[in-house]
């Protein structure tokens, strides 16, 4: 045997097509290796080694982070049906590879590309996201987290790995220190991975906002997504042709009430935008049903004196500008076919 290979030169050949060196002993098995082969082959000092309980590292070496990652999937993953591929290939999706696990926790953010969190092979175990009914036990470096509901897993370097939402929600349970959650919090709106509102459901259901520490978190996290909305929508005016609005003001009736914000108004076509970048800091929803409760009476209110609300999300913001320029520009150019607006001050706010 030479010794740049870590595969047995025995019945053991036809594995050296296998691109990832881990290996579950069912899927060992199914290769024809035998159970005392196995034994055999991972004993100390061997060519192999047991990586985890049932999963086989197939060389004598330090597992890498890719193969530490995929041991833990291979350990968390229902047991596959005969016939499924041993590993991920082009004609083989990961869901199929690992059934019900996925990536969560640090190693995903990391995964995900955040800046802010430690490198894979520094970190003392990966997270992975399983079924609540599954009977499974955390070992080793893999730390099983279970949940009533598995999100749709995103694909990233062939891996599965939970959304950035869920991900951020694992990893924060785990974090007593304020500032790094702050840090995780901030990279996500920041580096565009996520919108607030998604990673405060995800807090609120994983019921994390009765913690000081998390609270002060998510209020800086919503005040950063409610900067980059209005960047965007700053943007959106000016790639888009916008007439100049006025910024960020306050409307009255003339010695009368107030009568709401506004984040861009035109005065002469009495057209306004206001962004909704409502999410439920204590995870009520009854708080959330309330502050859009009062989004609507403003912009009923403000309607009925003649001027027109657009009302839009940082999602769509993000996620379809040019419709929402559209639909904008649409309610400037009605606005010669109504009625003159009432008078109202502008003040800045």
């Amino acid at each position: 045997m030479t010794h740049n290979t870590p595969l047995s030169p025995r019945p053991l050949r036809h594995l050296s097509h296998v691109h990832r060196r881990v290996l579950t002993t069912a899927q060992l098995r199914s290769h024809g290796v035998s159970a005392n082969e196995i034994a055999e082959q991972s004993r100390p000092g061997g060519p192999w080694q047991q990586l985890l309980p049932g999963v086989i590292l197939l060389h004598p070496g330090p597992a890498t982070s890719e193969e530490r990652l995929h041991g833990a999937l291979l350990f968390a993953a229902r047991e596959s049906t005969p016939g499924v591929p041993a590993q991920p290939t082009p004609d083989s999706p990961h869901r199929s590879v690992y059934p019900e696990a996925m990536i969560t926790g640090l190693a995903a953010l990391t995964l995900h590309g955040f800046s802010s969190t430690p490198p894979l092979l520094s970190l003392d175990h990966v997270d992975v996201l399983v079924p609540r009914l599954r009977r499974l036990r955390s070992t080793s470096y893999v730390r099983v987290i279970r949940t009533s509901a598995l999100p749709a897993p995103e694909p990233v370097t062939g891996l599965p790995v939970a959304p950035v939402p869920r991900a951020l929600a694992d990893a924060v349970a785990e974090l007593a220190d304020a500032a790094a959650v702050r840090r995780l919090l901030t990279e996500a709106v920041r580096g565009r991975h996520c919108e607030p509102a998604a990673v405060v459901r995800e807090l609120t259901q994983a019921k994390l906002l009765s913690r000081p520490h998390v609270v002060d978190a998510v209020d800086s996290l919503v005040a950063e997504g409610r900067a980059l909305a209005e960047d965007r929508l700053y943007r959106m005016v000016h790639e888009y042709g916008l007439p100049d609005p006025v910024w960020n003001v306050d409307l009255r009736l003339p010695g009368g009430p107030h009568l709401g914000g506004l984040d861009a108004y035109w005065p002469d076509h009495a057209v306004g935008v206001e962004l909704d970048t409502r999410a439920p800091h204590q995870g009520h929803r009854q708080d959330e049903d309330a502050q859009w409760s009062e989004y609507a009476r403003k912009r009923e209110h403000l309607e009925r004196l003649g001027i027109t609300v657009v009302h839009i999300t940082p999602q769509k913001l993000r996620d379809s500008m040019e419709q929402q320029a559209a639909v904008v520009r649409t309610a400037l150019m009605a606005a010669g076919d109504r009625d003159p607006a009432a008078y109202v001050v502008v003040l800045p706010r």
